[in-house]
């Protein structure tokens, strides 16, 4: 979004992440009150055109360079990159479960609804994992397997982001990162006790 966007050219999954990553950022810095973070993150979620999205970053700065976040040990670039997949629940409820592949990057917007989603089950194809978790009025819940890091950032705004940290014994377990908000709403995250994720290299 660094050039003037063609307002006509249809918006794509990336470029829809990269305003919800932009109104994170100014959310975090207040910049954003909570209710226009919520009104811009709808309104990106549901931009069909890059002239659509254009104006709900126009009067906010970029955010930090990946590069500049700190990686945990050894594990490579910080968040990662590669296809985003999306979760929204708008007066309704959503749920992912079972055997499914977990993406390098998923997100969740949950506006007077709820998304459940269980990792317990489901196939890591790479080691770091981002869910970006923004609830207005609604509920986020992620359950992971108790041989996974999971690691939080976020803040709850007159709601809750509770994330319970855990780090697998394991060296070279997935690492799963929740980050977001809960405003007005609830985002949670911790390990599924007796669920454990079967050896990292049999799923691939």
């Amino acid at each position: 979004m660094d050039a003037p966007p063609d307002v006509d050219v249809r918006a794509s999954d990336a470029d829809r992440d990269q305003v919800a990553d932009i109104l994170r950022e100014a959310l975090a810095q207040g910049r954003l009150d909570a209710e226009e973070h919520s009104e811009r993150v709808e309104a990106a979620y549901s931009a069909k055109t890059m002239g659509q999205l254009e104006p709900l970053v126009r009067d906010l700065p970029r955010p930090t360079p990946p590069s500049a976040y700190a990686p945990p040990r050894d594990e490579g670039p910080w968040p990662p990159h590669g296809a985003s997949d999306h979760l929204v629940a708008i007066f309704n409820d959503t749920s992912r479960k079972g055997r499914w592949r977990i993406g390098p990057k998923t997100n969740v917007f949950a506006c007077f609804g709820s998304v459940r989603i269980d990792l317990t089950e489901a196939i890591f194809e790479q080691r770091r994992i981002v869910i970006n978790a923004t609830s207005l009025f609604g509920g986020i819940s992620v359950k992971v397997p108790e041989n996974v890091t999971l690691r939080g950032k976020g803040a709850g705004i007159f709601g809750g982001f509770d994330i319970s940290p855990h780090d697998s014994p394991d060296p070279d377990a997935p690492v799963v990162l929740v980050q977001g908000a809960g405003i007005f709403g609830a985002v949670e995250a911790r390990p599924k006790r007796g669920k454990f994720l079967r050896d990292l290299r049999k799923e691939r």
